[in-house]
């Protein structure tokens, strides 16, 4: 997992890995999900991969246009 690089300190996404067609996002309450094409589909995919590169909008995205749509809770 790589730190999430939100400069402000006030995202609630702690961490995340790239995957293959996937990406792990760790959250500051120190649950992980899987969000994967399959279920949350390659567009949306790509963006947070974006966002979570650029450090900012992670958490944002995931609350408003992803919301359940994971694969499965890692922990």
């Amino acid at each position: 997992m790589q730190i999430y690089g939100n400069l402000s300190g006030n995202s609630g996404v702690k961490a995340y890995a790239i995957r293959e067609g996937a990406i792990e996002v760790e959250f500051a309450n120190g649950q992980a999900y899987l969000y994967d094409d399959a279920h949350t589909g390659p567009v949306r995919i790509r963006r947070m991969r974006c966002l979570a590169r650029a450090g900012r909008g992670l958490s944002t995205y995931i609350s408003r246009e992803v919301r359940d749509a994971y694969a499965r809770r890692l922990r």
